[in-house]
């Protein structure tokens, strides 16, 4: 509680309450002895009245004088404290009374002593009257113990008290008093200590509010002046710390503006180091579309008629100079594309796709495109992916098989004997996502811990060295590292030198829906086939792609274990109908495998034979004469071309049907515009050779008159031209097109460029779509089927008419593609097909009606929605039918009516059909 308190309290408290308490307790104590001591007094008193009453009152008393008695009685009643005073004979019968009845019930009586009884307010007193107080009036002798009465006597307090009250109160006066003159004095004492410390306080608070100069005089007490001193001290060294602090202030301020100054000196500096950087990236990425248009465009050249010369009857070293300037020019193309793609990512303008892929059609066309440089150096090339891979996924499929591509490349580089595999797995696995692993192992010369720390690094290699053997710009790995961490994965390599090493990609990606062509087919299911293959994983990955196209398989270790199983199976259920063999030149020579077949042949077991591509020449010219190309085929093997020939051989010959484009329909009609002779003249001769009607100009100029006078189905288009380029040309071919109310004409670029804003330039700048050099007969019969709805023959080869036009004819009801498109289920097909029949005719008819109305929104959608039920049925005749007509009517293309024509001629034979049938 006293902290509560301030000094000049605290001293009063602790003066006043120590003198209060002895005075309180010392007064209380005397008082009550004062009280005991005249109550006691006041007994003595009545004693004595008592005993002097009793001689005066004894004649009286003894002669029966009541008036004298009486009279007695009456002056005792004057003596001070005497309240009633009564005579009482031997009986104790009253005999006189003076004063007012007596309050204090009467004392027990002793003949022989006195007795008293004491209450608040009065003290009642007994005498006995003997014979001896007759003697003190009459000394004459007598029998001294003769009782002769009683004396009573009541005394009152009051006086006494009020005696005691008056003797209290003088002594509170006096305590009093006395605390007065001591709080007087504590208020003095305190006066005298907190004045100086109130000035204290003033000048503390000076202090505080920055009054540095405000200085403490004498305070009158040695303690105090040593405080004020102190603090005295105290505001010196604070001013002299706030004058250093002001100067170092005033130093640093000023050093914060030359700061400044340089820093503003230096963001302008930084500003246009920025600017010039900006200005740099531009025409580092200007220079590099340029170089890109540069060195395609002759790569084009160079490429393209390489296959054109192929193609023509050369000699065999003549094919060699070919093949070693096709590969020579391919490298070129791939270390362009390498540089291209590693200055898109450095700028951040990489745009990864999100389109369905299938991983296991990935990783085997990825296998097939290197298994000759693998078999070059005879090393097995092996895929393995997992059964409970999910196949069907969404990624950027090219950029995941550019990285693929890139690995196993690298590992054909650096291994010179033994095996490549790769492997596909899955880790982790949701409803619609799914985690996956994807590793490519070689057993080559393995990696240091040196080669580890730099592997990932931009244009460094594995083997730096002058004398290193693999090429390369020692940028495919970083690119790799880069694609995989945007697509939100990881990438990393375990390796142990001179044992091999194992690059693995973890890749999060979704799922897509499965895709009917991987289910097994009909055909094949539970059909027995023998397998040989003498590497283990190769064993196991055939092992895996056979029994997921359904089949049974039964592994042999030798061709004579496989020869004798086929013998034993022939006259069962179940025979081995199949043998997939897996050879090379080291272990079975050609003429012993031509015999080997022929066996097989005999015993009804028809054979597939797979080795290593560099030997494919010699056991082809080995192969008997009843063996087909197809069933000779160069490792790894693909599962789905696998699949094909299994159908091929165990399907009957009459089930067999190519679905070829209609064969009726006109050529197309192209015009090409290059600059380039050599460009302008491969594409003339592609688009020649496969059918086409080909108009050929050098410049936009040309071919904006070219497009004024004639009509054409399409345009290609050179971007980079002089005069008119290629955006010039198509603006001014579509401002022809709304001027003379012409429909728009479909206009695909040529471009080198491989810039990530490049496409989004052209797109804007009107034309339809692009293709980047060197281009290739599919990507042109691909393009031209998109934008016109003509088809263009591929790899064209003279054969007689009338074996083109049986070739080329679409069958009009296909069982078997129906059955494929219903997953193998015929009752399901039959279901499709009568859906598809029953609203047939109404189709028909909406057609009809709304060409009749020239609607041409509502043409199209009763096309698509036709076009859409031959989607799932077995109708490849009414299917490209539908395609052609409902491309050429959103084209507006002038052959939409003729094109509607063989639709409705389609419908016909497809009823007509469908009723015989």
């Amino acid at each position: 509680m006293l902290r509560h308190l301030g000094i000049k309290s605290r001293v009063l408290v602790l003066s006043l309450l120590p003198g209060t308490l002895l005075a309180v307790v010392l007064g209380i104590y005397f008082t009550a002895m004062q009280l005991s001591e005249m109550r006691q007094q006041l007994q003595e008193r009545g004693h004595l009245l008592a005993e002097q009453l009793a001689p005066l009152a004894a004649p009286a008393m003894a002669q029966g004088y009541s008036k004298r008695l009486q009279r007695i009685l009456n002056q005792i009643l004057d003596q001070p404290d005497v309240r009633s005073v009564a005579a009482l004979d031997t009986g104790r019968n009253l005999l006189a009374h003076a004063g007012p009845n007596m309050i204090t019930p009467s004392p027990p009586a002793d003949p022989e002593a006195l007795t008293q009884v004491s209450s608040l307010e009065t003290t009642r007193i007994l005498m006995p009257v003997q014979g001896r107080h007759l003697n003190f009036a009459t000394e004459a002798p007598g029998n001294v113990e003769r009782q002769v009465g009683w004396l009573e006597l009541e005394l009152s307090h009051q006086g006494t008290l009020l005696r005691g009250y008056r003797s209290l109160f003088t002594s509170l006066l006096l305590i009093g008093a006395g605390l007065i003159v001591t709080a007087l004095l504590a208020l003095r004492m305190s006066s005298t200590i907190s004045a100086p410390l109130h000035r204290v306080k003033a000048a503390v608070a000076q202090l505080k509010d920055g009054y540095l100069e405000t200085r403490l005089p004498a305070l009158g007490s040695h303690e105090m002046d040593e405080l004020a001193s102190g603090i005295n001290r105290m505001a010196e060294a604070l001013l002299s710390a706030r004058e250093e602090l002001q100067q170092s202030i005033d130093q640093a301020t000023e050093d914060v503006q030359q700061n400044l100054e340089t820093i503003e000196i230096q963001n302008i500096e930084l500003d246009l180091a920025r600017k010039e950087a900006l200005e740099a990236s531009r025409i580092k990425s200007e220079f590099l579309a340029n170089m890109s248009h540069e060195i395609r465009t002759p790569l084009n050249g160079i490429l393209g008629f390489t296959n054109l010369l192929q193609k023509s009857d050369l000699t065999p070293r003549q094919q060699d100079y070919l093949a070693t300037i096709e590969k020579s020019a391919d490298s070129l193309l791939g270390i362009i594309n390498e540089i291209l793609d590693f200055s898109k990512i450095e700028a951040g303008k990489l745009v990864l796709e999100s389109v369905p892929f299938n991983l296991r059609d990935l990783i085997e066309d990825t296998l097939t495109i290197l298994g000759p440089a693998a078999h070059a150096k005879q090393l097995e090339l092996v895929s393995l992916v997992y059964r409970d891979t999910p196949l069907s996924l969404v990624g950027d499929p090219l950029r995941l098989k550019q990285v693929l591509t890139n690995l196993v490349s690298n590992a054909i580089k650096f291994t010179n004997e033994g095996t490549v595999v790769v492997r596909a797995m899955v880790e982790d696995e949701r409803s619609d996502r799914a985690q996956l692993r994807i590793s490519v192992q070689d057993t080559g010369i393995g990696l240091t811990d040196q080669d580890l720390r730099a592997l990932f690094q931009a244009f460094s290699q594995a083997d730096n060295s002058i004398s290193r053997q693999p090429g390369g710009t020692g940028l495919g790995l970083v690119i790799s590292k880069r694609l995989i961490e945007q697509m939100g994965g990881e990438i990393g390599v375990d390796s142990i030198p001179e044992e091999g090493s194992e690059f693995w990609v973890s890749l999060s990606l979704p799922k897509a829906r499965d895709d009917a062509e991987d289910l097994p087919r009909a055909a094949l299911l539970g059909r027995r086939v023998g397998l040989l293959e003498q590497h283990p994983l190769a064993r196991q990955a055939l092992q895996h792609q056979l029994e997921a196209c359904g089949l049974a398989v039964l592994p042999f270790d030798s061709l004579d274990q496989l020869q004798d199983a086929v013998v034993a199976a022939r006259a069962s259920e179940q025979p081995i109908e199949i043998a997939v063999l897996g050879v090379t030149m080291r272990e079975i020579s050609p003429p012993q495998l031509c015999q080997r077949l022929w066996d097989f042949e005999a015993l009804g077991c028809k054979c597939i034979v797979l080795c290593p591509t560099s030997e494919q020449a010699q056991y082809h010219d080995a192969l008997p004469e009843t063996h087909t190309h197809t069933q000779l085929q160069g490792k790894p093997a693909c599962t789905r071309k696998l699949q094909q020939v299994l159908l091929e051989l165990l399907r009957p010959p009459q089930a067999l049907v190519e679905q070829v484009p209609v064969s009726d329909s006109r050529p197309p009609s192209v015009l090409c515009v290059d600059d380039n002779p050599a460009n302008l003249m491969l594409l003339e001769t592609l688009l020649t050779d496969m059918g086409g009607e080909v108009v050929a100009v050098s410049s936009g100029q040309q071919a904006l008159e070219v497009v004024q006078q004639q009509s054409f189905d399409m345009v290609f288009m050179d971007v980079q031209m002089p005069g008119m380029d290629g955006r010039q040309t198509t603006e001014a071919i579509r401002r022809w097109e709304l001027e003379s109310g012409q429909p728009p004409l479909p206009i695909v670029a040529l471009t080198a460029h491989a810039l990530s804003n490049e496409r989004r330039s052209l797109l804007q700048s009107g034309l339809d779509d692009y293709l980047t050099k060197p281009i290739s007969e599919r990507q042109l019969a691909q393009v031209v089927l998109k934008w016109t709805g003509l088809p263009l023959r591929r790899g064209a080869v003279a054969v007689p008419a009338e074996s083109i036009a049986a070739e080329s004819e679409l069958k009009v009801l296909d069982a078997e593609e129906g059955l494929r498109l219903a997953a193998g289920k015929a009752d399901l097909a039959a279901d499709m097909l009568s859906m598809l029949l029953a609203s047939l005719e109404s189709d028909r008819q909406s057609i009809r009606d709304a060409r009749a109305a020239e609607d041409q929104q509502a043409l199209i959608d009763r096309v698509h929605r036709l076009h859409g039920a031959t989607r799932y049925c077995g109708v490849p005749q009414l299917r490209a039918a539908c395609e052609r007509s409902e491309t050429l009517l959103k084209q507006h293309h002038p052959s939409a009516g003729s094109a509607l024509d063989e639709l409705d001629n389609a419908i016909e034979r497809l009823a007509r059909e469908a009723r015989v049938f």
